[in-house]
């Protein structure tokens, strides 16, 4: 996400490094290189011209103290200023109405249906709804199938009229059902249209007006850049949405949609798709992307997807197994499994600070734990639970049964123990106090 940028951003602080204070040269220099990099980015022009002037005349406002180089100073500069530029705040789904009415709009391809599908789950799983999924999309072939599908792998009931080609009744008809059954949320998806499609740009704006929807989201896809920006314009002109929602945001190198929509046509982006699984959605927080986009990690959405996968009580269990050095395969194998579910593992590690620039060309495999799942089903329950009862033979009929070598099943053995002597350790405070206090001291002081 965002690579080239971060490396065009990279480059251009290092006009800035060794200097000894901000001068009207040096960031005169700077800001063209910044102005490069968010063009190249696909940045709108007006758009990034009137960031780097804001970020320049800050920056020949500032003292820089002694303690803080020039790059240090613009890299903060440009941190809060890039978040302003995404929106500044957080922008939260107005869900208090019952029902709340969410209308879904967008082009062709750029992932409405899928979204729709997330969005239930989101709501179903983060704020204790209970949504009701609209299949208005008569045009696209399989659009009520795919629907169907992904409100069976959430279990969100979909509401379906294959008998009508009237997208406006068949919303209305959705908003009935789900006040007759308790549903206080109705996610209408819509088809596809062209802005230059006079006839379906009149069919959406009906829909708007017969429904009333409390939210309008315009769905886009990230990688199309510049296009975006000027798609999401034209659809405003029409509904006048009340936010965005940017998909595929993970293969978007450039970034130049997230960072000119908001000022182009003034509607905060509200999420961000990062992959396909219904559980690859994240709500925008402008000032945590402008991190992530500097390269200086996001450790607070990291730490938000662990604690949204691992549940408190099953967490206090395990505790008590680590402490009696209880911990078995089961529990391995289920936490390579809600690690999963956190998202793409490049994703995840990008989020550390300073880990993104150094993987940046590291190809993870999101795949890299089949093996490691494969070695432990093929263990039978009484060698799940009981790790220390794997002798050699086990071993090899593991290895035969996982379609791995018999090396890869030791490797694994060795690891899953080391691991278990270090998190019974670190159990017990004493004893990891201990552990620390026996460390060489790390030379930070003189």
């Amino acid at each position: 996400m965002f690579e080239n940028l971060q490396d065009k951003l990279d480059r251009a602080f290092k006009v800035l490094k060794g200097q000894g204070s901000i001068t009207e040269i040096n960031v005169a220099e700077t800001m063209k290189e910044i102005r490069k990099a968010l063009l190249d980015a696909d940045v709108n022009y007006k758009t990034a011209k009137a960031f780097t002037d804001e970020v320049r005349e800050k920056a020949l406002g500032q003292n820089v103290l002694t303690a803080v180089s020039p790059g240090q100073l613009l890299t903060k500069l440009m941190n809060d200023e890039l978040a302003n530029l995404m929106g500044g705040t957080v922008q939260e789904l107005n869900i208090t109405a019952n029902p709340t009415i969410i209308l879904i709009a967008g082009l062709n391809g750029a992932g409405k249906t899928t979204f729709s599908g997330k969005l239930a789950n989101f709501l179903a799983t983060q704020k204790n709804k209970k949504p009701l999924l609209v299949a208005g999309d008569v045009y696209r072939p399989a659009a009520i199938d795919q629907l169907e599908v992904l409100g069976g792998q959430i279990n969100v009931p979909v509401y379906t009229d294959r008998n009508s080609k009237d997208p406006i009744a068949i919303a209305k008809a959705g908003i009935a059902e789900a006040k007759k059954n308790g549903q206080n949320v109705v996610i209408i998806d819509t088809a596809g249209r062209l802005a230059i499609d006079e006839e379906m740009m009149n069919e959406i704006a009906e829909v708007k007006s017969s429904t009333n929807p409390h939210e309008i989201l315009f769905v886009v896809d990230a990688m199309t850049g510049q296009d975006a920006v000027n798609t999401a314009k034209a659809f405003n002109d029409r509904l006048d949405f009340t936010g965005v929602v940017l998909t595929k945001l993970d293969g978007d190198t450039r970034g130049g949609a997230a960072l000119s929509i908001k000022s182009v046509v003034n509607k905060p982006i509200k999420f961000i798709g990062t992959g396909e699984k219904m559980e690859a959605l994240d709500v925008f927080y402008p000032d945590r992307m402008a991190s992530r986009i500097l390269g200086m990690g996001d450790v607070v959405s990291l730490v938000e997807r662990a604690q949204m996968q691992f549940d408190e009580k099953e967490a206090a269990e395990l505790q008590k197994k680590i402490r009696k050095n209880k911990f078995d395969f089961n529990d391995f194998l289920s936490q390579i499994q809600q690690i999963k579910k956190m998202g793409n593992m490049k994703d995840l590690m990008g989020m550390i600070p300073g880990v993104g620039k150094a993987i940046k060309d590291v190809e993870i495999d999101d795949n890299a734990f089949t093996p490691i799942e494969s070695i432990i089903r093929s263990m039978t329950p009484h060698e799940r639970e009981n790790p220390d009862a794997i002798n050699q033979s086990r071993r090899t009929r593991i290895a035969n049964g996982s379609g791995t070598t018999i090396t890869e099943v030791n490797k694994l053995i060795k690891q899953f123990e080391d691991m278990r002597k270090v998190m019974k350790q670190f159990s017990n405070p004493a004893a990891a106090a201990k552990m620390m206090k026996g460390m060489p001291k790390m030379p930070f002081g003189k």
